[in-house]
């Protein structure tokens, strides 16, 4: 399942992000990962969620961001969801049509069983059509 918070910069949609993600961390048995720009929410998440800053790995294109996705999953069976804040910057699609990383995005999802939470800094008038029912959150 993918599930998308929407606003633009500056709304409050990191806030909502990890506001679900401490909250969540409660409920699963499962492994929590959350992707950023950088580590700088560290100490605002729950200690058992793992951050990576994906700054670091020098992705450059979507493909490059869904390689990086399915290299954490294929180390961690446990991995029950992840939360990507800032996903247009960290998945290199700023600017550009998102709605096939999405729908691949969905495809991992069902294939592994993985929940996403997407951080978009987008007017939820802006999105895709196809998208717009994957909304959670629209600030």
């Amino acid at each position: 399942m993918i599930q998308l918070i929407v606003g633009e910069k500056g709304k409050g949609k990191t806030k909502q992000l990890l506001d679900k993600v401490n909250n969540e961390i409660k409920s699963i048995s499962g492994n929590i990962v959350y992707l950023d720009k950088s580590a700088k929410h560290m100490y605002e998440l729950n200690n058992k969620v793992r951050l990576i800053d994906v700054s670091q790995y020098m992705i450059e294109n979507s493909d490059e961001f869904i390689g990086f996705i399915c290299g954490i999953l294929s180390q961690d069976h446990d991995l029950q969801q992840m939360y990507f804040d800032s996903f247009l910057k960290i998945s290199a699609l700023d600017g550009k049509d998102m709605t096939g990383t999405i729908r691949k995005l969905e495809k991992i999802s069902e294939a592994f069983k993985v929940d996403f939470v997407l951080s978009v800094s987008m007017n939820e008038a802006d999105l895709p059509e196809e998208m717009k029912n994957k909304v959670i959150v629209s600030l």
